[in-house]
């Protein structure tokens, strides 16, 4: 599903992506495995980021987005610039600090952690 999700909206993919999760963590609330779920999380935002730095296609649009998404022009300029490619950049530090949780909490991404304490308080 993520693989087509390059055209789409960051909104949209997290909307598709919603369903599937709120699904996988209704069946499969009853696991005892919180590791795996934090690590899960931390992939599914990382992979957004990936999505967002090959829409970001230009070098200009990256910097541009980057300053706007609170990263000095500098840091910004040299991000874009450095020649690695999306899973590397969706990883380092400028995209991290660009797009933190309460980023991807805002647009409404599910946190698989989060919606399994939502879980088992519920039940």
């Amino acid at each position: 599903m993520l693989r087509s999700a390059r055209g789409w909206s960051l909104h949209r993919t997290v909307e598709k992506l919603n369903l599937k999760l709120r699904g996988w963590m209704t069946y499969f609330r009853h696991i005892n495995v919180k590791q795996v779920l934090l690590d899960l999380d931390g992939w599914l935002r990382r992979h957004l980021r990936k999505i967002l730095w090959r829409q970001w296609k230009r070098i200009h649009t990256r910097i541009k987005r980057l300053i706007a998404l609170g990263i000095d022009a500098s840091r910004a300029a040299t991000s874009a610039v450095n020649g690695r490619g999306p899973w590397f950049n969706s990883g380092a530090s400028h995209m991290n600090h660009a797009l933190p949780k309460k980023h991807f909490d805002y647009l409404g991404l599910i946190s698989l952690m989060d919606y399994y304490h939502r879980l088992k308080n519920f039940t």
